[in-house]
């Protein structure tokens, strides 16, 4: 078939580079949502995480959702890795030891705290994507050797 995929959308995607400039708002300063008050965990991430965010000037209004996600993530798993260390990894029940429930939940709570770090680059992969390589010198010892 020589070069044309046989299915459509089959093959390599096209890498997208971020131009910094859209048509959403930036957001400047926000405090924590009254729904997550209660969740003093979800709250000590909000007040550690958003002054880094605006820092960054990256954040924008349709990122809210997000960091609102990343802070609930991190109050359930500390919620949940309290309740393992209240009771172990494992609880009696009727029908013998088993997988304390609360296991899983740390372990779904650590997925969502990458995923949404990720998108806040909130880790070094994710923010040298996010804001570029910058910093990286430009010319290459190895250049000469890959062009010749």
């Amino acid at each position: 078939m020589g070069g044309r995929n046989a299915v459509a959308g089959a093959g390599r995607k096209p890498k997208v580079k971020a131009t910094g400039d859209t048509d959403f708002d930036d957001v400047f300063d926000i405090d924590v949502p009254f729904h997550l008050e209660q969740m003093d965990q979800a709250v000590t991430m909000w007040k550690s995480i958003i002054p880094e965010l605006l820092k960054r000037k990256i954040l924008k209004l349709t990122d809210m959702h997000n960091v609102e996600m990343f802070c609930m993530a991190y109050h359930n798993l500390r919620e949940a890795q309290h309740e393992v260390v209240l009771y172990g990894i494992t609880i009696q029940t009727e029908s013998g030891r088993v997988k304390n429930p609360a296991l899983t939940a740390v372990n779904e709570a650590s997925k969502q705290i990458a995923q949404f770090g990720s998108m806040l680059g909130l880790d070094p992969a994710s923010r040298t994507r996010l804001l570029g390589g910058g910093g990286k010198p430009k010319n290459n010892p190895f250049a000469e050797v890959m062009n010749m």
